[in-house]
C-alpha cells in the first residue's frame, strides 16, 4: 500500500520526493502519460529498476487461445490482450564508464512531479556514483494531447564536483522482458516476444523499428529524433538493430557545464496499412515535432490543459487533499480519451496492462459520463467506435440466436474476449449502458447530427436485442429472464431491475430516434410495427418489487435467497472472488458492486424519494465493494438520501483509491472508471445534477469540511459554472446560448453574463445511518488522512 508522506497535499500536483522501490510499480501507474492513443507508465528515465515497463498504443494487441477445460456453444474462441510497444522512453547515463542506477552508489534526492496544468512529469535527481562522482539529473516528459502521435523528453545532465566523461544512450527498444505475471485474475496475460521485426535504420541523431504482431499481424512504425546541446567536442553516433535502435551521445563536462539531450518519438500503427505508409506516417509526425521543438510541444500542451481547466475545472475550498485527488481524476480521465480516436478506453486507460488492456461497459456508464461534460468531442468518439465494432455485435446476436446486436462484455477490437461465460454471454446490460451514452451525449450537446448518423444504428440494434432476448408472459408483463447484471457476484438471473429499467430507456429511446429520423427506417429496415412493438415491451417492462421488505429486489427472488455469513468472513477474505467459489456466492445475498443502487442513479425518475432512502439502507448492508465501480455511485446516492457524512466517506475511498493503493493492485494500471466516477460523485453527488430527456436540474448539498465548490459543464455549444456554498448556488452561463435549468422546484433561463443565485433549502433530517458488512464500512473521513484500518481489496 501507498502510504507516501511524500505525496504531500498539492492544489495543482502531485509530487514524490523521495524513491520506495518496493511501490515501484504503483508510482509507474500513478505518473502515468497518455493521450489516449499512446501512453507511457512512469517508467524511470534509465530503464531500471522498473515494477513493469508498459509503453501503450491503444487498440494494438496480440491474439491468445482461450482455453476450456468443457467448451460450450457461443463461448469465445480466442482472447484479446493490449501489448507492451516499443519503448521510447529510455535513456540510460553513464558517468565515467558507471551506469545510473539509483539501487548503486548514493542517491542524494530523488523527486518525480506530475503537473496538472502543463501535462508534465519532472523528474530531478542527485546522485554519487560507485567511484564518488556527483552528478545532477533533470527531465521532464510530455506525452502530447495536440500531436496524438509524439511524445518527447528533455533530458539534462550536469556534473557537481569535478570534471567527468558522460554518455547518454537513447533507445528505442522492443519485446522488453515483463516481470512473472501475477496470480491475481484481474492482472493482464503475460504475452512474451511477440513483435516480429519488419525494418530498422539509422541515420544520424534519427532511429526507427518496424514491426508486425506474431498473430494479429498489426504493424507498428517507431522512429526517434534528438536535439543535442553540450560543450564543444560533444560527439553523437547511431545503431540499429530488429529489437534495438540508439543514438549515443558523449561528452565531456567540468561544473558548470550541462549536456542536454532533447527526445522526440513518433508511432503509427495499422491492421490494414502498409509498413512504408506507416513508416511515412512516423516520419511526418516526427518531422513536424521536431521542427516544432520541445518549447512548442510544451507550449501547445499548456495551452490545451489551460482550455481544458478553464471550462472542466472542480474548485474544492475547505479540503485540499481532495483537491488534489480531484484533479488528479480530471487529469487521468482526459488523458484516457482525449485522443481515443477509433478506439476503446481500457478499463486502465494507457497505465498498465491490468484486464488486459479491455474495455467494459463502465466506459460508457463511467467514463463517457464525465467526457459528455468535459470534452464531448472524446465521448463522441468512444461511442463512433461502438458504431464501427457494429457488425461484430451483430454476428455475436446472431451466433446466440438473437435479433439486433449483442456488444460484448470485454474487448478491444470489438469481438467479445471473456472466457467468464456468465459475463461474455448474459451481460446484456451493456447495450442498454451504449444505448444510455448515446442519449446523454445527445440531450448534453444537441448534435442531431451525430444522432442521425451514429446514434440511429445504436439504439435500433441495442432495441431490438431486447425485443429478441424477452417475452411478455401470461399477465402482459414483459420479462427479460436469465441476464447477468452490473453485479458480478449474482449471474444469469431473472428480471435484473438495472437490467430492465435501462432495456425500458433504450426501447423508448429507439422508438422516438427513428420518428425524428424517417431517412434512416428504409437502410434499417425498421418494419411498420417494430417501432410499436418497443413502445410496447417499454410499457409492459417487469420491475420486481418485494412487497413484504418495502424494496427492490436486485432481480426477481433476490430478497428470498440466504444472505451472506459476513461475521464469519474474515477481513483478509476479501476480495470474495479471491477466496470462494462463485457458486456459492451465486446464491447468496451479497453484493459485489453497486446494481439496483446504480439502477436509482441513472434511472432516478423509477424510484421514489421513501424508496432509494429504504433500498439504499438494504443494499448498503450487502455490499463489500470488491469494485471500484461501486463507492462513487454509493457516494451519490447517499448524498442525494441525505447521508452526507456516508457520502463523504464513500467519496474519499474513491478519491484516494489509487494515490493511496488501497485496492493493492494499482501496479498494474490506475481504476479509469473510478477516476471518472470521482467527477460524478462531486457533480451528481454533492451537486445534485440530473441530466435526462426531462431537462437538467440540480439539487446541490455540500458536505462539512468543504466551504464552497463550483464545477464547469461543456453543454449544449457553451460552459455552465455552477458555485456552491453551503446556503446558496450560483448558476453562470459563460459561454453559449441560454440554458434552461431547475434547482430543486425552481425553473430558470441561464444566460451569459447574467448569473443566478439561488438559495439552497434546509436539508431535511435524514433516516438512521445505514450499516455496512462486517469490514467493509467505509474508513471515517473528516479531511485529514483518512484512517485506512479498514481498507481492504478492490477491483
Amino acid at each position: 500500500m501507498i502510504t507516501h508522506p511524500d505525496f504531500v497535499a498539492e492544489p495543482w500536483r502531485l509530487r514524490a520526493s523521495g524513491l520506495d522501490l518496493s511501490v515501484l510499480a504503483q508510482v509507474e501507474s500513478i505518473f502515468a502519460l497518455s493521450n489516449g492513443y499512446l501512453g507511457w507508465r512512469g517508467n524511470l528515465d534509465e530503464g531500471e529498476p522498473h515494477g513493469l515497463p508498459g509503453s501503450y498504443l491503444n487498440g494494438v494487441f496480440e491474439l491468445r487461445s482461450l482455453p476450456y477445460a468443457e467448451a460450450g456453444f457461443g463461448y469465445p474462441e480466442s482472447g484479446q490482450t493490449m501489448i507492451n510497444v516499443t519503448n521510447g522512453k529510455v535513456i540510460r547515463l553513464l558517468v565515467d564508464d558507471e551506469p545510473f542506477d539509483i539501487r548503486t552508489g548514493v542517491l542524494r534526492s530523488h523527486e518525480l512531479c506530475l503537473d496538472f496544468r502543463t501535462g508534465l512529469l519532472r523528474r530531478r535527481v542527485e546522485w554519487i556514483s560507485p567511484a564518488g562522482r556527483a552528478i545532477r539529473m533533470t527531465s521532464s516528459r510530455i506525452v502530447s494531447f495536440s500531436q496524438r502521435s509524439i511524445a518527447a523528453v528533455d533530458y539534462g545532465v550536469e556534473v557537481l564536483d569535478g570534471p567527468a566523461r558522460v554518455v547518454l544512450q537513447s533507445e528505442l527498444i522492443a519485446n522488453e522482458p515483463l516481470p512473472p505475471q501475477a496470480a491475481d485474475p484481474r492482472a493482464a496475460r503475460e504475452l512474451a516476444d511477440v513483435l516480429e521485426g519488419a525494418e530498422h535504420r539509422s541515420d544520424g541523431r534519427r532511429v526507427a523499428l518496424a514491426h508486425v504482431t506474431r498473430q494479429s499481424r498489426l504493424t507498428i512504425a517507431s522512429s526517434m529524433d534528438h536535439v543535442v546541446d553540450g560543450p564543444a567536442g560533444t560527439k553523437v553516433s547511431s545503431d540499429s538493430s530488429p529489437d534495438l535502435g540508439r543514438v549515443s551521445v558523449s561528452a565531456d563536462l567540468v561544473p558548470g557545464q550541462r549536456l542536454r539531450l532533447v527526445k522526440m518519438v513518433a508511432f503509427a500503427w495499422s491492421g490494414s496499412r502498409s509498413l512504408p505508409a506507416l513508416r511515412d506516417q512516423a516520419d511526418a509526425a516526427l518531422t513536424g515535432a521536431t521542427s516544432a521543438g520541445w518549447d512548442d510541444l510544451v507550449a501547445e500542451q499548456r495551452s490545451y490543459l489551460d482550455d481544458y481547466w478553464e471550462h472542466c475545472d472542480i474548485r474544492i475550498e475547505g479540503d485540499v487533499r481532495l483537491q488534489q485527488a480531484a484533479r488528479f481524476a480530471l487529469f487521468h480521465t482526459l488523458q484516457a480519451g482525449a485522443r481515443a480516436e477509433g478506439v476503446a478506453i481500457p478499463a486502465k486507460g494507457l497505465t498498465g496492462p491490468g484486464y488486459d488492456g479491455h474495455a467494459f461497459w463502465d466506459m460508457e456508464s463511467y467514463v463517457l459520463a464525465a467526457l459528455t461534460y468535459l470534452v464531448p468531442e472524446a465521448a463522441a468518439n468512444g461511442l463512433r467506435w461502438r458504431q464501427d465494432t457494429l457488425p461484430a455485435a451483430i454476428t455475436r446476436a446472431s451466433q446466440l440466436g438473437l435479433a439486433g446486436a449483442a456488444f460484448p462484455w470485454r474487448t478491444i477490437h470489438g469481438e467479445e474476449c471473456s472466457g467468464y461465460w456468465p459475463a461474455g454471454v448474459a451481460a446484456f446490460h451493456i447495450n442498454a449502458d451504449i444505448a444510455d451514452a448515446v442519449l446523454r451525449y445527445v440531450n448534453a450537446t444537441g448534435n442531431r447530427e451525430f444522432e442521425q448518423s451514429v446514434g440511429v444504428d445504436l439504439l435500433v440494434h441495442t432495441a431490438r436485442l431486447w425485443t429478441s432476448l424477452g417475452y411478455f408472459d401470461a399477465d402482459g408483463r414483459f420479462r427479460i429472464d436469465g441476464v447477468t447484471g452490473p453485479d458480478e457476484y449474482s449471474a444469469v438471473a431473472d428480471n435484473n431491475v438495472y437490467t430492465n429499467l435501462m432495456a425500458q430507456r433504450n426501447l423508448v429511446a429507439a422508438a422516438d430516434t427513428i420518428a425524428r429520423h424517417p431517412e434512416r427506417v428504409a437502410d434499417l429496415q425498421v418494419g411498420d410495427d417494430e417501432a410499436a412493438i418497443w413502445r410496447r415491451a417499454a410499457a409492459g417492462m417487469f420491475i420486481p418489487f418485494d412487497h413484504t421488505l418495502g424494496v427492490h429486489p436486485q432481480s426477481e427472488g433476490f430478497t428470498h435467497h440466504e444472505k451472506w455469513d459476513f461475521e464469519k468472513t474474515g477481513a483478509d477474505q476479501y476480495p470474495l472472488l479471491l477466496h470462494f467459489p462463485y457458486f456459492d456466492l451465486y446464491r447468496k445475498q451479497v453484493v459485489k458492486q453497486a446494481d439496483l443502487v446504480l439502477a436509482m442513479h441513472f434511472r432516478s425518475d423509477a424510484f421514489t424519494a421513501e424508496q432509494k432512502a429504504r433500498n439504499f439502507a438494504y443494499y448498503d448492508a450487502l455490499t463489500v465493494r470488491d469494485s471500484s465501480l461501486s463507492s462513487s455511485v454509493q457516494a451519490i446516492i447517499a448524498a442525494e438520501i441525505g447521508q452526507l457524512d456516508l457520502a463523504h466517506d464513500y467519496l474519499a475511498e474513491s478519491a484516494f483509491l489509487d494515490l493511496d493503493d488501497t485496492g493493492h493492485n494499482t501496479r498494474d494500471g490506475l481504476h479509469i472508471a473510478s477516476l471518472a466516477g470521482i467527477w460524478s460523485a462531486l457533480v451528481a453527488g454533492y451537486g445534485g445534477m440530473r441530466h435526462d430527456e426531462t431537462g437538467l436540474a440540480f439539487t446541490p448539498r455540500l458536505p462539512r469540511g468543504f466551504s464552497r465548490m463550483s464545477f464547469g459543464l461543456r453543454m449544449a455549444g457553451g460552459t455552465l459554472r455552477v458555485k456552491l456554498t453551503r446556503t446558496h448556488a450560483t448558476y453562470d452561463r459563460t459561454s453559449g446560448p441560454p440554458l434552461h435549468l431547475r434547482h430543486y422546484d425552481t425553473s430558470m433561463q441561464v444566460a451569459s453574463l447574467e448569473p443566478q443565485t439561488l438559495p439552497i433549502p434546509p436539508a431535511a433530517v435524514a433516516g438512521k445511518t445505514p450499516t455496512q458488512p462486517a469490514h467493509r464500512s467505509p474508513a471515517p473521513y473528516s479531511g485529514g488522512t483518512p484512517d485506512r484500518q479498514d481498507q481492504r481489496s478492490r477491483r
